[in-house]
């Protein structure tokens, strides 16, 4: 029995959407069907045909609320991008340090206002340059650095108190920061003023990206260690981009980028608060790294309840009191994972709206994909059309003068309470199982990316999933007319020139004895192990010297396979 009143909002809404559906909709219908049976996001959940009030009216209205205040849906600040654009964070990496460092100035004339660092494998895996792992690879998809002297190469006349370098590594990130803060304290900076950002999220990798060195525990306190000397030493500093945007391109659902993202984040503050820090000591600094994928509003929402589930989490779960502890700030990347080889060109055109919607989202940082980016490194000229589709939407577009324009829509409010809810549960779900690291170890995570991706790729496959110039409208007989980014092939050998011209000008008796000092710290877990990485980069010790010392404490990680 109906007990609302006949004047109830509710119930005359109830009653005109039924009228609506059994008159216009079914005389439409009879014409013209759909083109699908059901409708769903890329991620695979269920759309209604409209969107009204009556989708949001059982959820609390303050979970919308304001920018700047809790629970931060609509916006980390107040003013978002009406006081402050984005920062456009063009990421760049390949050859030596000088030829890295001479991209970094191209793109800072230009128009960039933040640097991001991408590494070669050697480095990201702890290798140096003459190790034989490294044959073929030195400075081919990043830049080297095997010791400071690199560091000093790829940062060479840019005032680092001034832009903010983000280093996009993490099996071997404390020792690329110690290298940054080494780098810093011999130019005299205030480390206090530094800003940027190591990435450092080692738990997605067993998860995903599968860039690994040393089992997980020892891994987890090194992420620790740099969250915990952040936090006393650089304050404004981000020790760590807990990120979504690699479990994504390994092949996740937007809900499990987010979901999986916030089980390593919930890891790595209990993992700091073990060490007696407050929350609200450290967790201000703490920030994340997300992908935009396809679906346009499906992103949006994304981002949207990632920043509520994340105030939730460090308040009720936390304790966290600091409003700043609470607020999720966020770099994004448009996905890489959807480039093409087939008419490269609307690459463009697919950045452009993957960083439209990143920015309706509400991103911190943002860096949008070359269209050449599914050859290889993209050329000058590539990156300039991205960080120009940067330009024209913070310029041009006016997508920047309201903040969280598309707020109070009924179906993005709908998707955003919907990516909450089932974010929760997840989270509910691996604490019922036993937690995220017992999990990583029994394969839980990688096999609902594998399932996910194979799902994707069937649906490519048979067409269900457009792809335009691949599955759909394709061009017989295409050839690319581009010109890729040029491999140097003299790189290899300047890099391992300079890191022999190192190691003969240090004094290996200090260096011995300071490695000698690095396995007492590594195996006392109260220690901090930046202090001591900080001395050995200095005296001239390598990546690879200080990661094969520490595989004598740690051993190394091999992943059960995942069937």
């Amino acid at each position: 029995m109906n007990t609302k009143p006949a004047n109830d909002p509710q119930l005359a809404l109830e009653t005109q959407v039924k009228d609506w559906e059994g008159k216009e909709v079914a005389s439409f219908l009879a014409k013209q069907q759909e083109k699908k049976a059901q409708f769903f996001t890329y991620g695979g959940l269920p759309l209604k045909r409209t969107y009204t009030a009556l989708d949001i009216q059982n959820h609390p209205a303050e979970d919308i609320g304001l920018p700047g205040r809790f629970p931060f849906t609509r916006g980390p600040y107040p003013t978002m991008y009406r006081s402050r654009t984005w920062t456009m964070r063009q990421i760049a990496g390949f050859g030596t340090g000088e030829d890295t460092n001479q991209r970094f100035k191209y793109l800072i004339s230009q128009g960039q206002t933040g640097l991001s660092t991408d590494f070669d494998m050697p480095t990201l895996m702890g290798y140096d340059s003459d190790h034989p792992m490294s044959e073929g690879e030195v400075g081919r998809e990043g830049v080297a650095i095997d010791t400071l002297t690199d560091m000093e190469a790829l940062l060479e006349g840019i005032d680092l108190e001034k832009i903010s370098v983000s280093l996009t590594i993490n099996p071997s990130a404390w020792i690329l920061l110690a290298m940054y803060v080494a780098l810093a304290e011999k130019r005299g900076y205030d480390l206090n003023k530094l800003s940027g950002t190591i990435q450092a999220d080692i738990l997605k990798e067993y998860m995903a990206q599968k860039e690994y060195v040393f089992p997980i525990a020892p891994s987890v306190r090194i992420v620790r260690d740099c969250i915990t000397y952040a936090a006393q030493h650089m304050k404004r500093y981000n020790p760590i981009n807990v990120s979504g945007y690699h479990i994504s391109e390994a092949g996740a659902s937007p809900l499990h980028e987010i979901a999986f993202t916030m089980c390593n984040l919930i890891t790595y503050v209990e993992e700091v608060l073990k060490t007696g820090m407050k929350v609200d000591e450290f967790a201000p600094r703490l920030a994340f790294f997300f992908v935009s994928q396809t679906d346009f509003f499906e992103e949006i929402a994304k981002f949207r309840a990632a920043r509520r589930v994340y105030a939730k989490i460090m308040r009720d779960r936390f304790g966290a009191t600091n409003p700043e502890s609470m607020r999720l700030r966020f770099h994004c990347q448009t996905a890489a994972a959807t480039l093409t080889k087939p008419q490269y060109k609307i690459n463009i055109v697919r950045t452009a709206l993957q960083a439209l919607a990143a920015v309706l989202g509400g991103a911190q940082s943002l860096h949008t994909n070359g269209m050449d980016e599914a050859f290889s490194i993209p050329t000058e000229e590539a990156m300039k059309i991205a960080l120009r589709t940067q330009q024209i939407i913070a310029e041009e577009a006016h997508v920047t003068e309201v903040v969280d324009p598309l707020g109070g829509s009924y179906y993005l409010e709908h998707l955003t309470n919907e990516f909450e809810r089932k974010v929760f549960e997840i989270i509910d779900e691996v604490a019922n199982s036993g937690g995220t690291l017992k999990l990583i170890e029994e394969g839980w995570f990688q096999r609902h990316i594998a399932d996910f991706s194979y799902e994707q790729a069937l649906n490519k496959q048979s067409g269900d999933k457009p792809v335009i110039g691949v599955n759909l409208f394709q061009e017989s007989g295409e050839v690319a007319d581009l010109d890729t980014h040029p491999h140097d092939p003299t790189a290899e050998h300047r890099q391992i020139d300079r890191l022999q011209r190192v190691r003969r000008e240090r004094d290996q008796d200090q260096v011995n004895t300071l490695l000698d000092k690095l396995v007492i710290v590594a195996k006392d877990d109260q220690q901090n192990m930046l202090p001591i990485t900080i001395e050995l980069v200095r005296a001239g010790a390598s990546m690879g010297d200080i990661i094969e010392r520490l595989k004598t404490v740690w051993g190394t990680y091999r992943e059960v396979p995942v069937f």
